[in-house]
């Protein structure tokens, strides 16, 4: 099993990733019909500010018995104290097998969560969200969640900005909340059903309103029983959720791109009031409006680290 770290560097700089095995560098063996040449081994993993564990399907006595092998755990024993962890699906069995995530709340693939939850009872698996971030350790769901984790870490550590460039780059969306569901075999919606597409374009243009979910109702002729119903089968959180989350992501864009009073920045995002976009903030992102501000804003970046991420 190849042991791939993804490593970002400061914001003041160009991240640098690099991927390793737990083997000496060379070709590592995949399960289709080509080989992935790792230009660094194990000791590579004392170097990285963030290390993330792939998914593998060959993780033997890992996903069997929830134990390391020797390999791996001599591997795992050069990561710094301090480093921030990451798994994309099933590589959360590597974290869980070292004692990461003991305690502490997970996720993987669906299809794997009740395995998983017998393996490591000690853990407290969450296998209805794309991801989790428990501060220096985050897991993520399938490996398209994985993408939704790497973009969260991105946001997290150079700001809503650079995440939105790089999910253009990449041609994915620049954001899925961690808190949203897994696509766990839902039926999919009768085709005559109308969507909710055109009341979340209604709502997007009006964030700095006071929003009503019959409101929102409306612009697709159905009750408020009926939308919010199918609003969560095809966005996987409910109306007012996902208006918070637009609303925090407009306010980070302002609070990043534009030189408006907090107050402003408040009223244009649609939270009213300083106070309650602070709070919101504060949940979601767990930093002030000035903080973020001071943080992110373009020319001022602060981050700590250098922020190199083996894979």
């Amino acid at each position: 099993m190849a042991s791939a770290i993804c490593s970002a560097t400061s914001a003041r700089t160009t991240p640098e990733v690099v991927t390793c095995s737990i083997r000496p560098p060379g070709p590592v063996e995949t399960d289709a019909d080509f080989a992935i040449h790792v230009a660094h081994g194990p000791e590579v993993l004392a170097t990285a500010d963030t290390v993330i564990v792939p998914a593998s399907y060959e993780l033997g006595p890992v996903f069997e018995e929830g134990v390391l092998t020797d390999e791996l755990a001599a591997a795992l024993a050069h990561i710094r104290p301090g480093t921030r962890l990451a798994s994309i699906c099933t590589g959360v069995y590597v974290l869980a097998a070292a004692g990461h995530l003991d305690g502490r709340p997970a996720t993987t693939h669906w299809s794997d969560a009740e395995h998983f939850q017998r393996t490591f009872p000690q853990v407290r698996v969450d296998a209805d969200v794309l991801f989790i971030d428990d501060g220096d350790v985050l897991t993520s769901a399938g490996v398209a969640a994985g993408i939704d984790l790497c973009l969260h870490m991105v946001r997290r550590d150079h700001g809503a900005a650079v995440a939105n460039e790089v999910a253009r780059r990449t041609v994915v969306p620049p954001h899925r909340d961690g808190g949203q569901a897994q696509y766990i075999q839902r039926p999919l919606p009768e085709p005559q059903l109308a969507s909710t597409t055109t009341a979340r374009a209604w709502a997007l243009g009006r964030l700095h309103e006071p929003l009503q979910l019959r409101d929102m109702a409306e612009q697709e002729s159905m009750s408020v029983r009926t939308f919010t119903r199918r609003f969560r089968e095809e966005v996987g959180v409910s109306p007012g959720q996902w208006l918070t989350q637009q609303r925090v992501e407009r306010a980070r864009h302002l609070l990043e791109s534009t030189g408006l009073s907090v107050d402003q920045v408040a009223r244009d995002a649609g939270f009213g009031t300083a106070q309650s976009m602070r709070q919101h903030l504060q949940t979601v992102l767990g930093v002030t409006p000035t903080a973020y501000r001071r943080t992110f804003r373009a020319g001022g970046v602060e981050t700590t680290g250098s922020g190199r991420i083996a894979h």
